[in-house]
């Protein structure tokens, strides 16, 4: 008898499109032959979590979702069920219903407040706009797919002009995962920081966040075993987890113990402003923290080692015209477990740069992460934000919600010369986008802050994709100043893992007897 036998390479290619990962395997369980090769395809379905933007009833929020034209997203049309229709692409965000506070601070679960028609995207190119108003809008959930699904990114951009938690807020909305870590929050009592856990799956999850001070781990309580029901967000005011309160320099770890949740900190200083931050990148030996305004008038970094060695840490200043090593402030220790700070005064002196982290003794190369808090204007007109440590953007990044004249790029480039693509988009109320190819020097800040869609209404996206060379970190600060008070925030460019890398097998005609 004769039996023909054919390799399911379609059906196991839909699947790592979908989820990221398959296995090849022959009928009897074997590694099917010729699956170790590999090729990179589109997601077809991505997720985002954005938290809950404030709690002042006089907060203004605008959400832009955009998907990236570009690789991926000419074609895909969705998922199709077994023996059904494909289904039309989707990018839609939900609300999250509000758990009851952990941490003790009182507070309750609250019915959440519709969203105002929250963004759709319905288009790859075009940033889809919505707005919302007070304190009781909630947080957001939801998943793009098809060819809506590669690079979809959504801005969260909340205005608060008055009040204990004024600022200008801004955050790109994370995808959802299992490990955070979030340098420079603190339990100082100027200070009232909360880390946001949203759970965006059908299933609970199960989180822990540890603290650790200037001294190591601090003795915390309510930390461990953190339920986070399903489509919910939980709040969670970190001075009521430890007996050690009044930390200026705290580094925060979120882990989950089953499921998956996304992670913010909201920081609101009442003499400073408030902004989010954002997790910082995976501890690694070296980190670049980009994006630092020209008009610093404070910047303070952060660090912990999380490993049992210590860490001695060279800090320098990637400027336009080199990398230099700032005035008195060449160096940090950071003791294993325990959080270092350090200022960095008169840092930046009147040109944007980002800051260079490395091992001072390249054979003793320890793991940290990394954060920056950094402070604009003086008095009592002056605002806050934070850069973490982010990691190079390997094949595409996008940051959205840029304004025409509130915009500034930051192109850092620590080794070897590299040229980008940079994409303004099209406007969400209308205009052209346009394309730059950038040459960043070696060990060198480029700033783009005119690169403008034609024709531009409303507010834009900017991506950023390698072309050649070496390693680009990027960062987008949009200034939005108000009554005087140079409101401002920062966001990295974080890889939009639009592609994954699944197996490859080849067909098998071969005949068996």
């Amino acid at each position: 008898m004769k039996r023909t036998t054919l390799s399911l390479i379609a059906g196991a290619t839909a699947l790592a499109a979908v989820t990221g990962f398959a296995a090849l395997t022959a009928p009897d369980g074997t590694a099917a032959p010729g699956a170790r090769a590999t090729t990179r395809l589109p997601v077809e379905r991505v997720g985002l979590v954005c938290p809950a933007p404030s709690t002042s009833e006089v907060a203004e929020t605008l959400y832009t979702s955009y998907t990236p034209t570009g690789t991926g997203t000419g074609t895909g049309t969705g998922s199709a069920p077994a023996g059904g229709k494909a289904e039309p692409p989707t990018a839609q965000l939900r609300t999250a219903a509000s758990a009851p506070s952990a941490g003790g601070d009182g507070k309750t679960g609250k019915k959440p407040k519709d969203a105002k028609a929250p963004p759709t995207v319905t288009a790859p190119g075009k940033p889809v706009t919505a707005e919302a108003e007070g304190g009781s809008v909630p947080a957001l959930t939801g998943a793009a797919t098809g060819a809506l699904a590669p690079g979809w990114t959504v801005q969260q951009t909340t205005v608060v002009p008055a009040g204990g938690a004024r600022g200008l807020l801004g955050l790109g909305c994370g995808a959802p995962d299992t490990d955070f870590w979030f340098p420079a929050a603190s339990t100082a009592k100027d200070r009232q920081d909360y880390v946001h856990l949203t759970n965006p799956d059908d299933t609970a999850a199960v989180a822990d966040i540890e603290l650790y001070g200037p001294e190591g781990v601090l003795k915390s309580q309510f930390t461990e075993g953190i339920p986070v029901p399903a489509h919910s967000t939980v709040p969670v005011l970190l001075s009521t987890l430890t007996s050690g309160a009044g930390q200026k320099d705290v580094t925060v770890h979120v882990t989950t113990r089953s499921g998956r949740v996304g992670a913010a900190v909201a920081a609101a200083d009442e003499k400073l402003g408030s902004d989010w931050i954002a997790p910082a990148a995976d501890p690694a030996a070296s980190a670049v923290l980009p994006g630092i305004p020209a008009d610093a008038t404070s910047v303070r970094l952060v660090a912990f080692a999380p490993g049992e060695d210590d860490a001695d840490l060279k800090v320098q200043l990637v400027t336009a015209s080199g990398t230099i090593v700032p005035a008195g402030a060449g160096s940090l220790h950071v003791k294993s477990g325990m959080t270092a700070a350090a200022d960095l005064p008169n840092l930046t002196r009147g040109a944007v740069g980002s800051l260079l982290l490395t091992p001072s003794d390249p054979k003793k190369a320890t793991p940290v992460v990394a954060a920056l808090e950094v402070v604009r204007g003086k008095g009592e007109n002056t605002e806050i934000a934070f850069i973490p440590a982010t990691a190079a953007v390997s094949a595409r990044a996008t940051v959205a919600d840029n304004r025409a004249k509130g915009s500034t790029l930051s192109l850092t480039a620590p080794g070897a010369e590299a040229q980008v693509k940079v994409t303004a988009s099209a406007g969400s109320g209308g205009g052209t986008p346009v394309s730059k190819t950038v040459t960043v020097k070696a060990g060198t800040t480029t700033v783009l802050t005119d690169l403008v869609p034609g024709g531009l209404k409303g507010s834009y996206a900017l991506t950023v994709e390698p072309v050649s060379g070496g390693k680009v970190h990027a960062a987008r600060t949009l200034a939005l100043p108000e009554d005087g008070v140079p409101m401002f925030t920062v966001q990295t460019f974080v890889d939009d893992r639009g592609t994954v890398e699944v197996p490859t097998a080849h067909q098998n005609l071969g005949v068996l007897d």
